[in-house]
């Protein structure tokens, strides 16, 4: 089984569309393995967006520094799913990461609208509901970096029967 990491970004949080969000990866099949609400500090989001996601090597140092800023903002909501192509799946569902461009019937087409042009002109970051991991290395690295072993959980589920393949 694959798992991967999203975080409730605080314009999700301070919406109050969470569970509504998290509906369609538990509809999915996607299984809650760890979850917590936290407020994390400057450096743990400079470790996750340019130590693992190297945002700032990738976009510069305004956008980073953009998007750290609007995640400071309030608190946000952490959680590992996991189930079969977890990362694929999440990724495919979340849309792209501009919500002007992400298709509807995707997390970020249906609950987001701006573009990075806006943001440009307004001076903030887009705000866009929710992190998914890019990759399974990633994945791997994110969740690391917001869990502890202990924080995760390893118990059936009942509708695995019918959203995971049999082991022969």
């Amino acid at each position: 089984m694959e798992r991967t990491l999203i975080v409730f970004k605080p314009d999700s949080v301070q919406r109050g569309i969470v569970g509504e969000v998290l509906t369609r990866f538990e509809r999915v099949g996607l299984k809650i393995v760890g979850t917590k609400m936290l407020q994390p500090d400057y450096d743990h989001y400079h470790q996750h967006y340019e130590g693992i996601g190297t945002l700032k090597t990738r976009k510069g140092d305004e956008i980073f520094e953009s998007q750290l800023k609007s995640m400071l903002v309030g608190p946000v909501i952490a959680m590992v799913l996991e189930g079969v192509d977890a990362v694929e799946t999440v990724r495919k569902m979340v849309g792209s990461t501009e919500p002007k461009s992400a298709l509807p019937g995707t997390i970020r087409g249906d609950y987001a609208h701006v573009s990075y042009g806006a943001a440009n002109a307004s001076g903030k970051s887009v705000s866009n509901i929710i992190h998914a991991s890019a990759d399974a290395n990633e994945a791997e690295q994110e969740i690391a970096h917001w869990f502890s072993e202990s924080e995760m959980y390893d118990y059936e589920a009942v509708h695995e029967k019918f959203t995971q393949p049999k082991n022969s």
